[in-house]
């Protein structure tokens, strides 16, 4: 069933955004121009915070009226008392993290849900590339060269999934979602999802000590 983002929210965002019960303390890493605070603060009344690390983008959410830092979330993460959100979101940035266990570890610290989304390396288009071509692949989620890109790791739902059970994280909820239109728009995969889905978003939550 194809689904209609709400004011235009990026597809992935509107899911996350259905996800926020009202009047939650939200955390928003990567928050960009503040789309998803914005929308949640209208919709859900939400008290919400971004971390940005651009520095263009993070003075666009502060002219918007948002409260948005401007520096590296793993370092600012760390001024944050234990528990101090309800929800903390991760979106389309884990696999640009460096040592992404120890920033997860740190979120689920402060928060007490954590809302991760991330490009599926795993979706078709991916694959047919390798098969067919030998090539480091693209396509429009993970669209740059091998050498030019800001992602330093690719994951799949299936690597997110295992991760999650090996370091002792609950999946509350999970959507695999496939994206078209610049991902404004997309549906919920449901039949064969590691393999159609362009995008994964789950919320997890700490259950039990990192297993080293």
């Amino acid at each position: 069933m194809e689904l209609k983002p709400p004011d235009q929210l990026r597809f992935d965002l509107s899911i996350i955004a259905s996800w926020i019960q009202p009047d939650s303390r939200v955390l928003d890493l990567g928050c960009g121009q503040g789309d998803l605070l914005a929308w949640l603060k209208k919709h859900k009344n939400i008290q919400g915070t971004g971390i940005e690390q651009n520095k263009e983008k993070a003075a666009d959410c502060i002219g918007r009226g948002l409260s948005v830092l401007q520096g590296d979330l793993k370092e600012e993460v760390m001024d944050y008392p234990d528990g101090c959100f309800d929800v903390v979101i991760l979106s389309q940035t884990l696999q640009q993290v460096y040592q992404p266990d120890e920033l997860l570890k740190s979120l689920s610290r402060i928060g007490k849900q954590v809302i991760v989304s991330f490009p599926n390396f795993s979706h078709y288009s991916i694959r047919m590339q390798l098969l067919f071509k030998g090539q480091a692949p693209k396509n429009r989620q993970l669209p740059f060269s091998w050498y030019d890109t800001p992602n330093i790791r690719v994951i799949t739902l299936e690597d997110f999934r295992k991760f999650s059970k090996d370091v002792g994280y609950t999946i509350i909820k999970e959507c695999a979602i496939n994206t078209h239109d610049q991902d404004r728009h997309g549906k919920v995969v449901s039949l064969f999802s590691n393999l159609r889905a362009t995008y994964g978003v789950f919320l997890i939550k700490k259950t039990k000590p990192c297993i080293k």
